[in-house]
């Protein structure tokens, strides 16, 4: 069964390149607003300086070796295919029955977030829970948990509260990622009926007890992660956009039965978590207003640069979750996506998926480092830098400092290809008889601006691999 469905994945999923692109797997919300509350504001322009992070997905899917949780939703999609010798519901049994298997006895977050620092990450998205309902904390909730399967007699069955210790110490800022459906949830998808869609599976006007009472489990949940348990927490993730207030032509459901039906009272939620965690980052993704802090558009990369707080989350092979044949991006792949993201305003949120004995797939362990090599010498053009109004010239693109001080300019280099003689780009041209710093070696280059643009002169004696070159100025304002 497992083959059948890793081949039939391999051939559906979509290879997303670094090209600009507004194909998102989840849509992206078309408004922002800014928030009021002045904590927020402040943790939000802390988070924009971080540019680098790691989105985590770790759960009965890791063991299975397959798409996340989505091949228990009904749905038909390329890209949750299922077995199809079995029925349905049989195949939610198995599926449910691997917490009887789930049992990561090499975890070692610590692991993880060093490999995550040495690519040059500073925040990460952990999932305590994705749409499967499978708890990777002690939730007191559900029994559906880590703390309850073959892991439970491990002193660090409490998988979450590891994780977020681990990568704590190690100076990230902190992201619980938080799925609002909850498909093992009786009070989500009730037994009494099938469950055709992703959507709860029930009139909750006519039923309005059991919603009031999925309700109240997702507040507790979240107040479990938020009561400061689980330590300080910057970000609270929240996926499953379909699960919002119902409105007038909303596309995001359809049919009488769920009319108004996925409410969870988000203004409730957010201030029981502030009042716990101050400042604390709401990103309930998809559902523009107050409770967006930042907008996430999924596996693409906004056409054109934008002014409000933003992260495009991708992941680093063809999945969030681990695939045992998973096919992983190249680091210049990565770089060119972080350098294209930050220059438009965002920060890159990768998706890395452990493998099911809690340790890293070693090629994900080699980009990592492979990535950190030129995020190290590197990262002034990306860490703390803000958007510049003139942001790309081709290949070439552009950051500022955040005072506004310095101007970057980072061209990327196209694979397998030698390395330049020249750089040359349009907009953004350095002071007449100023220095132009070349970032990895923090020595001038020569320069000269010709009718094509101005031309940088490249050192000898680079290594070959380089996947960007980056240069620092100053410039007229």
């Amino acid at each position: 069964m497992k083959n059948k469905i890793l081949s039939l994945f391999l051939l559906s999923a979509l290879a997303i390149s670094t090209a600009s692109a507004q194909t998102y797997a989840h849509g992206r919300s078309s408004t922002y607003t800014w928030p009021k509350d002045k904590q927020v504001l402040e943790k939000l322009d802390k988070w924009q300086d971080q540019k680098f992070g790691m989105l985590i997905h770790f759960g009965l899917y890791s063991q299975l070796g397959i798409v996340e949780s989505w091949s228990i939703c009904a749905e038909e999609e390329d890209w949750i295919p299922r077995d199809s010798t079995i029925t349905y519901d049989d195949y939610k049994r198995q599926y449910w029955n691997t917490i009887n298997e789930f049992k990561p006895d090499k975890l070692n977050p610590s692991a993880w977030a060093a490999y995550g620092k040495k690519a040059g990450m500073n925040y990460a998205v952990f999932t305590t829970k994705h749409h499967d309902g499978f708890n990777l904390f002690d939730t007191k909730q559900s029994d559906f948990s880590v703390a309850n399967g073959a892991f439970r007699n491990d002193p660090r069955k409490n998988v979450a509260k590891e994780v977020f210790n681990a990568f704590r110490d190690q100076g990230y800022m902190i992201g619980a990622y938080y799925s609002k459906p909850d498909w093992h949830s009786q009070y989500y998808w009730w037994d009494r009926y099938a469950t055709p869609t992703r959507n709860n599976n029930y009139d909750t006007e006519k039923n309005s007890w059991r919603w009031g009472k999925f309700k109240e489990f997702t507040y507790n949940q979240i107040e479990e992660l938020m009561n400061g348990d689980y330590g300080s927490i910057d970000i609270l993730w929240l996926d499953g956009g379909w699960v919002r207030p119902a409105r007038e032509n909303d596309g995001q459901r359809a049919g009488k039965a769920y009319k108004g039906a996925q409410d969870i009272d988000m203004p409730k939620i957010a201030a029981m978590a502030r009042r716990h965690q101050p400042g604390l980052l709401v990103v309930d993704r998809t559902v523009p207003g107050e409770y967006e802090n930042y907008q996430t558009p999924e596996r693409g990369i906004p056409e054109t640069q934008l002014e409000n707080p933003w992260e495009s989350c991708i992941t680093l092979g063809w999945d969030w979750g681990y695939v045992p044949t998973d096919q992983y991006k190249s680091p210049a792949t990565v770089v060119h996506t972080l350098v294209e993201i930050v220059a438009k305003g965002g920060s890159l949120l990768l998706g890395i998926g452990p493998k099911p004995d809690g340790t890293l797939p070693q090629a994900v362990e080699q980009r990592l480092e492979k990535i950190g090599e030129w995020t190290l010498k590197n990262g002034e053009a990306i860490y703390n830098t803000r958007i510049t109004p003139v942001y790309n010239d081709g290949s070439t693109w552009f950051t500022q400092s955040k005072d506004g001080k310095k101007i970057y300019a980072i061209t990327n280099l196209e694979e397998g290809k030698p390395l330049p003689k020249t750089i040359i780009w349009k907009g953004n041209e350095p002071i007449k008889g100023s220095k132009v710093i070349f970032l990895q070696t923090g020595k001038t280059v020569s320069w000269k601006k010709t009718a094509n643009g101005i031309e940088v002169n490249i050192p000898k004696g680079l290594p070959a691999d380089q996947p960007a070159l980056a240069f620092s100025f100053v410039t007229e304002k």
